[in-house]
C-alpha cells in the first residue's frame, strides 16, 4: 500500500540562480550544491517556466539535464537561464541517489523572485544569487 513506502525527504540539496560578471555583459546560471557529507549519483534535473506573460498564459520547452556524480561539499552547473523568463516561475525537478535510495524534490523560484535585490552571497559558490533549499 501507499501507506508502506517510504519516501525519503531531501536535505542538504540546494540550488541558486546567480549573476555572474563576463566580459561585456552579466550571465544568469543555474547551480546544483550538495551540502551533504556524503556523494549523490544519476542526479537528474527537469527544468521549465511557466506563468503569465502579457495576460497570455505562457511555457517554456522542458529541458532535462543529467548531471550524473556531485561530490559532498561539491556543486554542478545545471544550466544557463535568460533573464526573460524571469517573468515566469521557474520549475526544477531535481532526482538522484544516495545511500541506496531515490530521492527527488521540486524546487520552484516564484515569478519576480529572481532579481537583483534579492540576490544574497552564497559562500559555496563565491557569487551573489538567489537560493531555494
Amino acid at each position: 500500500m501507499r501507506k508502506d513506502i517510504e519516501i525519503p525527504k531531501v536535505k542538504g540539496v540546494e540550488l541558486a540562480i546567480v549573476k555572474e560578471e563576463e566580459v561585456g555583459h552579466d550571465s544568469w546560471k543555474v547551480y546544483l550544491m550538495n551540502k551533504n557529507q556524503f556523494d549523490i549519483d544519476n542526479v537528474l534535473v527537469s527544468s521549465k517556466g511557466y506563468g503569465t506573460i502579457d495576460g497570455e498564459n505562457r511555457q517554456t520547452s522542458i529541458l532535462r539535464h543529467l548531471i550524473g556524480k556531485v561530490d559532498s561539499q561539491d556543486y554542478a552547473l545545471i544550466e544557463p537561464i535568460d533573464p526573460e523568463v524571469f517573468t515566469l516561475s521557474n520549475e526544477y525537478w531535481v532526482s538522484y541517489r544516495a545511500n541506496g535510495k531515490v530521492y527527488d524534490k521540486k524546487y520552484v523560484f516564484v515569478e519576480g523572485a529572481i532579481k537583483e535585490e534579492n540576490l544574497i552571497e552564497i559562500k559555496m559558490l563565491g557569487k551573489k544569487g538567489v537560493l531555494h533549499n
